[in-house]
């Protein structure tokens, strides 16, 4: 195996999995974040509001 594609391999899977854990705990400081209590309430009544 050439020395290029294992260096780009483990560079890949190592920074791959740090994109990850950082676009996931993202995602979960704005879904739980306090301020927005308010309009995600908003939104899940939205379905059961009639027109």
């Amino acid at each position: 195996m050439p020395a290029a594609y294992k260096f780009f391999a483990e560079f890949a899977q190592t920074w791959g999995l740090m994109y990850f854990v950082a676009v996931f705990l993202s995602v979960l400081i704005y879904a739980l974040a306090p301020s927005r209590k308010d309009r995600f309430d908003a939104a899940s009544r939205m379905p059961l509001q009639e027109d």
